[in-house]
């Protein structure tokens, strides 16, 4: 009988050698190289104001160290389903933490800020093919009735990455510089890396086989996709300073190629991304909700650390720390709505969510340098318990009614836009941070950082607007 190292394992066989535990071994393993994905998405953000003294950085070139990241994640994303069709679960999951495990070594020993940055894009192109997996294996491999309890138990092991990532950062740039926040990631993908040689079946999504035939790459519509985020995101940094029409015309180009890449996907027989599920309502508002509430949380995710460090002159083990208790509840609350949350009341949770998270940035209005640590820490709680109703409850919300078969492509479409709303997020609100600093005449201006997190509040407001629309119809008697 051919070994397992020989022939690689179905679907059929892992779930005949593991039974009904199977499908959460599978997700524990995949929970692995997203919460390697995540720390190196978030753990940087700590160390930009020291980066920003070792390269010479100003906050609009800072801002790429955050930007840059998700613009490379929001470019690989389209790529897992053609990825899972033609390469199968396991090769394609291996290959992202590969790619990751080189990013955050090499970003580690880089002496240069280009060479910081060009790890930055690597490590983002991995965390892109990464993130939408656990969705597809909870979505394809549990029951309806469980699918909620199992994105409360996956958002409760991504969640510890944001929650432990700033305070075990600020710790490691104080201690090693900033340098040692590279390698954070590393333990986790060195551990994915048999799990997934072990769990994951070399077959697609459904058990269906690879390669399989006529299955090709839109490279043409990859090409327009990277050309209109590349030119966006560069539009808008070019926005502030004396380069407003270079902006501008940027930001047109990327409209224009915007353009051509959806009329390129309606006619393509084997399209990048499959426009016709946004004929669906529900996903189609949980999809805008997914762009503006990911340009919120990762705006945010940005200005917290450098607010507390350079505004309110806190150190960076002190700034990780404020962020420590709202993160042990972010974890506390994904799992208890996952449970609690049915299909009727999903679209009131996001609701509910994003107004918190609204309240939370309007209420760092009153946050100056003489404010308790006590007061900081618990805007950010109330902030973290509205992340926890929206985490488990917007992906299957948007999600309900989409056939099997393109389940694949509806998540990674629902991950790119909160991804691409994350890297607009990043570089608008260090667009916008840059320029009311210059207008206030201070770097540590306390109104510019306020006037930031007003801007935060009304994109979350505009979610809210959007996630109201996705309720279900009242049943009448």
């Amino acid at each position: 009988m051919p070994s397992s190292s020989t022939t690689p394992p179905s679907l059929a066989a892992l779930r005949a050698r593991y039974g009904p535990r199977y499908r959460w071994l599978s997700l524990a393993t995949v929970m692995l190289g997203t919460i390697a994905s995540i720390m190196a998405s978030t753990i940087v953000n700590v160390a930009v104001p020291d980066m920003s003294q070792y390269f010479t950085l100003g906050q609009d070139r800072a801002q790429w160290l955050a930007a840059g990241f998700m613009a490379a994640m929001t470019v690989s994303m389209p790529l897992t389903p053609w990825l899972l069709e033609r390469h199968g679960y396991r090769r394609t999951y291996s290959g992202a933490v590969l790619l990751l495990l080189a990013g955050s070594i090499a970003g580690g020993l880089a002496n240069s800020y280009a060479l910081v940055l060009a790890m930055r894009i690597t490590e983002g192109l991995a965390a892109g093919v990464l993130q939408p997996i656990p969705a597809i294996i909870i979505l394809r491999g549990f029951k309806p009735e469980e699918q909620g309890r199992a994105m409360g138990l996956f958002g409760f092991g991504v969640v510890l990455a944001p929650a432990l990532g700033p305070s075990i950062g600020g710790v490691l740039v104080e201690w090693f510089g900033w340098r040692s926040i590279f390698f954070v990631a590393s333990p986790f993908c060195l551990l994915a890396l048999p799990l997934a040689w072990k769990m994951l079946p070399h077959s697609a999504p459904g058990g269906a086989e690879v390669n399989a035939q006529g299955v090709r790459l839109d490279l043409g519509g990859l090409a327009l996709a990277t050309l209109t985020i590349l030119l966006g995101l560069n539009g808008l940094a070019l926005l502030h300073g004396g380069s407003m029409g270079w902006g501008a015309g940027l930001l047109c180009a990327s409209a224009a190629t915007l353009a051509v890449f959806v009329r390129r996907q309606r006619v393509t027989p084997q399209p990048l991304m499959r426009l016709d599920l946004l004929a669906h309502r529900r996903f189609k508002l949980g999809s805008a909700v997914a762009f503006v509430y990911g340009a919120a949380l990762f705006g945010s995710t940005y200005l917290l650390p450098v607010f507390m460090q350079i505004a309110l002159s806190l150190p960076p083990s002190q700034a990780g720390a404020v962020l420590l208790p709202a993160g042990i509840v972010l974890a506390i609350t994904i799992p208890l709505v996952g449970r609690t949350a049915m299909p009727a009341t999903r679209a009131a949770f996001i609701f509910s969510g994003l107004v918190l998270l609204a309240v939370s940035f309007a209420a760092m209005l009153v946050v100056g340098r003489g404010t308790s640590l006590a007061l900081i820490t618990a805007l950010a709680v109330l902030g973290r318990i509205g992340l926890g109703c929206i985490l488990p409850s917007l992906n299957l919300a948007a999600m309900e009614g989409i056939e099997p078969a393109l389940v694949a492509q509806g998540m990674s479409m629902i991950n790119l836009l909160r991804q691409l709303g994350g890297a607009t997020g990043v570089s608008l609100v260090g667009v916008f941070l840059a320029w009311r600093l210059e207008v206030a005449g201070s770097a540590t201006s306390l109104q510019a950082f306020h006037e930031a997190f007003i801007l935060l509040a009304a994109l979350t407001a505009m979610a809210a607007l959007a996630a109201r629309g996705m309720r279900h119809p009242r049943r009448r008697n």
